[in-house]
């Protein structure tokens, strides 16, 4: 089994180290991640410089661009062979909900399925790394699973785990995503030279943490694991655009 894995905080997070350590009794892990934190850089790929691929004293290979950078280049370049299993995180904070859309860890993960590698991301649901040991037990328990009992076909997971001891989470849940409300309002300052400057405020308070949700399962404990897919058609929209095209068409 080789295992590409990444992450979005940087190579030298401690959620990518112990992940690294729990991965490493399943298979062959080469590790490709960021150089600096790409929180919220979702699937941005860089586009405009050249990217550098530098080895670290550990032995972690990282590249000065995004997760998504990270998971492309290695799958069309850095590696000889192609992953059995796209792995990232584990991030620091939750990527529940909304949260999906911006997220870098889900990112990488999903550059890996696109190119058709079961792919799994892992965050842990409060940030400050609590309880990292037992997050990264679970996930090397969800990834021996998925090797004792692989899927037909590839796969996009993702996985949010409660920050609790291992001996006091919940049994795993399959969840679908929650909602959020609008983020908060930008945070204004002023910068030395007078201008105003502004920092993204807060994510939104949840609305839908209904049972089923990624959410609901999280706050009472259970990892929560959430298939996610890439095919944003709102497919029951589609008649109702079309007869909204159609009016057009029978006006001209």
């Amino acid at each position: 089994m080789r295992i590409l894995l990444s992450n979005d905080d940087g190579y030298l997070a401690p959620g990518l180290a112990a992940l690294y350590e729990a991965l490493k009794p399943l298979g062959e892990v080469t590790v490709l991640a960021p150089e600096c934190n790409c929180s919220g850089a979702s699937n941005s790929l860089t586009l405009s410089r050249p990217l550098s691929v530098f080895t670290a004293a550990n032995g972690f290979r990282y590249l000065n661009g995004t997760p998504t950078d990270c998971v492309h280049i290695a799958l069309t370049g850095v590696l000889d062979y192609k992953p059995d299993l796209v792995v990232s995180g584990i991030n620091n904070g939750q990527n529940m909900g909304e949260d999906t859309l911006y997220s870098g860890t889900v990112a990488a993960a999903t550059e890996g399925f696109m190119f058709g590698v079961p792919a799994l991301a892992f965050s842990l649901a409060d940030k400050g790394w609590e309880h990292l040991g037992a997050a990264a037990r679970v996930a090397g328990d969800i990834v021996a699973h998925y090797l004792a009992y692989p899927l037909a076909a590839p796969l996009l997971l993702n996985i949010n785990i409660p920050n609790r001891a291992y001996h006091e989470l919940a049994e795993w849940r399959v969840t679908r995503l929650g909602k959020r409300h609008p983020s908060q309002p930008v945070i204004q300052q002023m910068s030395p030279e007078g201008e105003p400057i502004y920092w993204i405020g807060p994510a939104g308070d949840v609305c839908d943490a209904s049972e089923g949700t990624d959410f609901h399962a999280v706050e009472h404990g259970h990892v929560s694991i959430t298939p996610l897919q890439l095919d944003l058609t709102h497919t029951q929209l589609l008649p109702v655009v079309q007869d909204w095209v159609s009016a057009v068409e029978s006006e001209a």
